[in-house]
């Protein structure tokens, strides 16, 4: 027996980008003190609060089959802050509760794809987006965002791309990149998806990690409420990466087949969790803020660390809980730089290939553990890339004499 062509071409090429990853628990499990700056996970757990109230639902009951929509209750809290966020009007019918953002993803590539339909995704772009659309049976088609336009993805390079696609698949706050896009991006992307009639699919599940600017959602600008499907998540926001909750938001008709998907598929989300993330988003911005402190606070450290030296350019981090650092000064590119840091510092940090070829020549370093550890892990990267940076010069002057 074989299995299917879907489920073993998933990765594609064979690699899902997260070897580097992988190696790194490999020294831990063999008792090496490696520092990870790899995977976007809080150093905080989830606020007491939240599981206070996720063990009186439990304790109350709510333990059995959920509503698959969600309940009301989440979908209607869900809806009035997409609202009062966007200016969208947005009730319940246009919201469906999800296992988390990644089940979003796939969700709404089914709802976008047949099998074999091409959906487009903007390069550098977070590990798993290829795969979720091979998941669905389409055909994924990456769109360079390049490192000289500040990861701004172009619509002329859309458009170039869109022939023949149904879909388009943005991250706005970027992972890995920590970029924004700005008005214009979004008016050039929103224009090209009208003319070629695309589905837009926006993951906004970093909506409230904002260092500079505002964020935008794609939903929001003219003629786009129809045709955009946005993923969000509690998992960033309020540090509940393990409870698997997120939503879809979009056109009615389309809430009501992924109602229909989601019944045949992940059959809802357990009311407890629900309960809980009802209490956590009533908490408000204040809450969100606090979630968000750590980041905020770690990107000021590394932009002090960053402006005393000369070897490592940091892209513009304007959200997101990452930095997203040019290390080709070095003479390496970022898969040869973030193995030979790991191997020689114990530094775990993410190669910008791990994320697309756009960002080959950089390393993504999550700002996930204490100040304190988080700020002479970043100094020992910079003094690191100095010592390579000076031997390359070196060789190279050699070779030319």
């Amino acid at each position: 027996m074989s299995l299917s062509k879907r489920i073993t071409n998933l990765t594609g090429d064979g690699s899902d980008g997260w070897e580097l990853f992988i190696r790194s628990r490999e020294m831990i499990a063999d008792g090496i003190d490696v520092t990870e700056l790899t995977i976007g996970e809080h150093d905080i757990p989830t606020h007491p609060d939240i599981l206070d109230a996720m063990h009186a639902a439990a304790k109350g009951g709510h333990t059995g089959y959920a509503m698959v929509p969600g309940t009301a209750e989440l979908r209607d809290t869900v809806a009035a802050r997409v609202q009062a966020r966007t200016g969208v009007p947005t009730t319940r019918d246009n919201v469906l509760i999800t296992p988390g953002g990644q089940a979003g993803l796939f969700a709404t590539h089914s709802a976008a794809c047949d099998p074999g339909d091409v959906a487009m995704y903007i390069d550098p772009y977070y590990a798993t987006y290829p795969g979720t659309i091979r998941g669905v049976g389409a055909v994924p088609r990456a769109v360079q965002a390049l490192a000289d336009n500040a990861f701004q993805p172009r619509a002329a390079d859309i458009e170039a791309a869109a022939g023949g696609a149904k879909s388009l698949l943005i991250n706005s706050p970027n992972n890995p990149t920590g970029v924004i896009y700005g008005r214009d991006t979004l008016d050039g992307i929103a224009d090209v998806c009208q003319r070629h009639d695309l589905w837009l699919i926006s993951d906004e599940v970093y909506d409230t990690q904002i260092w500079e600017g505002a964020h935008i959602s794609p939903r929001s600008l003219p003629g786009m409420a129809d045709r955009t499907l946005v993923v969000g998540s509690m998992s960033k926001s309020h540090a509940m990466t393990g409870s698997r909750c997120g939503w879809i938001v979009g056109p009615q008709e389309a809430i009501g087949h992924l109602i229909n998907l989601a019944t045949h598929t992940t059959y809802g989300v357990p009311g407890f969790v629900q309960d809980a993330a009802v209490y956590a988003l009533n908490r408000g911005e204040t809450l969100e803020q606090e979630i968000a402190a750590p980041f905020r606070r770690r990107l000021a450290l590394a932009k002090d660390i960053l402006k005393a030296q000369n070897t490592v350019a940091l892209v513009p981090a304007q959200g997101a809980m990452y930095l997203m650092l040019d290390v080709h000064a070095t003479g390496l590119d970022g898969e040869g730089f973030a193995n030979a840091l790991l191997d020689t510092h114990h530094i775990a940090v993410m190669p910008g290939s791990s994320f697309g070829a756009a960002a080959a020549r950089h390393v993504r370093v999550a700002m996930t553990i204490q100040d304190t550890c988080f700020a002479t892990a970043l100094q020992t990267l910079c003094a690191y890339a100095a010592q390579l940076a000076t031997a390359a010069s070196r060789e190279g002057t050699a070779r030319s004499a």
